[in-house]
């Protein structure tokens, strides 16, 4: 047996650290001792424990601590990080640590430097001239860039639940299926967005087509309209329903309020044409050809529009950024200052907004699909819920709660 000494620090009780490290330990086949344990006596009070940890192997100690430091775990012995260079552009030295979306620190010259962004399934390259880490994509790297291989000299400190507020997100992976009632969160969860809204928070939307398809658009329109969106995220579909709609009344040749809709698919392909002889989005309001929507809303009301495309797409809308790399990129920039986020029926979208997160991101996701709620908050333990329902009604039920409450101050 070989065995390594961990020490866990915070809120480990109430935030379920200590429980999930020992987990891991026995899910792994491994053994523990508690050495030493100390709980905070009051909410405020932080906890502390000393654990030895015990394997068969060596290797089977090595990628079990592995999994343990991502969840806080520290090592006694304060070694620094061990580096290789990336053989060739866009490839990382064998044994790369990959990382997790919580805030991690890498010990190098006796120093420790914190790597940044907080980026979920990265590598770390490290600036011995400048001391800083950051985390870097396969396309971010080039030959030579030190990376930090082995798990040595990495302590990820993990989101703790807040001691001074409890709130809707802090639960652990808070789920509200399909048949619970909803009324209660979506009041906390607008309670909220009024809060972030007053700090000068940064709130985005990440929209599927089936906000328009189920006519829930003029609700997405009225948050735009009380200053509840900042940013929106969306493919290019999003935007051709929501155009086809505005000039069509019809999103890919449906109406939610007619049985049978005139014009069919051609609607959807004649108005993205349109959008693309104006110019884009921006240039068709200007022109007045777009006087209604929620890309209409998002020009009259400076709301940042980040669209990125697909293998299916039609046209695409000029503006769409169709490279997914270069997507990555922009999208990435635009989540950097983001504090809450609304993931709002589009499971692809939103798997990929999730994993660019910082973990301190407050995350609400929204799907008829239970599965995919289930994986769009899974990244976010402390600071997401999800709500098995419909799109429609839970945007009508924010919206007028919200634009209610505006109207009483």
């Amino acid at each position: 047996m070989v065995s390594e000494t961990i020490e866990l620090r915070g809120h480990i009780i109430d935030s379920l650290i200590l429980p999930k490290v020992l987990d891991q330990i026995l899910t792994h086949g491994a053994n523990f001792k508690i050495g030493e344990i100390k709980i905070g006596e009051r909410r405020a009070d932080q906890s502390f424990a000393r654990i030895e940890v015990s394997a068969d192997t060596g290797e089977a100690l090595d990628e079990l601590m592995l999994r343990l430091r991502q969840h806080g775990a520290e090592v006694i012995e304060r070694a620094n990080v061990q580096l290789a260079s990336a053989p060739v552009d866009g490839v990382f030295p064998g044994d790369f640590y990959v990382t997790t979306n919580q805030q991690t620190f890498v010990r190098f010259g006796g120093k420790e430097i914190e790597v940044r962004p907080a980026m979920l399934n990265s590598a770390i390259a490290l600036d011995r001239k400048k001391e800083a880490a950051r985390a870097v994509k396969f396309f971010d790297v080039t030959k030579g860039d030190e990376i930090v291989v082995g798990q040595q000299g990495i302590r990820v400190v993990p989101v703790q639940r807040s001691t001074t507020r409890t709130d809707i997100f802090q639960f652990i992976n808070t789920i509200v299926d399909a048949d619970e009632p909803k009324s209660a969160i979506i009041r906390e969860l607008g309670e909220e967005l009024r809060r972030a809204h007053t700090a000068k928070g940064k709130i985005a939307i990440v929209a599927g087509p089936a906000i328009v398809r189920t006519g829930a658009g003029h609700h997405l329109v009225r948050l735009i309209e009380a200053d509840y969106v900042d940013r929106l995220f969306a493919g290019n579909s999003f935007a051709a329903y929501d155009v086809e709609r505005a000039l069509y009344g019809t999103s890919l040749g449906m109406n939610p309020d007619l049985a049978f809709a005139r014009g069919g698919h051609e609607n959807h392909l004649r108005a993205i044409n349109a959008i693309r002889e104006a110019g884009g989005i921006s240039a068709a309001v200007r022109q007045k050809l777009l006087t209604r929507g929620v890309m209409h809303a998002c020009v009259r009301h400076d709301v940042d529009i980040v669209l990125t495309g697909a293998i299916r797409d039609e046209g695409p809308i000029p503006g769409v950024t169709t490279d997914v790399i270069e997507a990555q990129k922009v999208m990435r920039q635009k989540l950097a200052n983001v504090t809450h986020v609304m993931l709002l029926a589009t499971v692809q979208h939103s798997l990929a907004v999730a994993s660019m997160l910082a973990p301190t991101v407050k995350t609400v996701c929204v799907d008829i699909d239970p599965t995919a709620v289930e994986r769009a908050v899974e990244h976010q333990p402390l600071q997401a819920i999800g709500l098995v329902t419909d799109v429609e009604p839970f945007l009508q039920e924010l919206a007028d709660y919200l634009t209610e409450s505006r109207i009483r101050e």
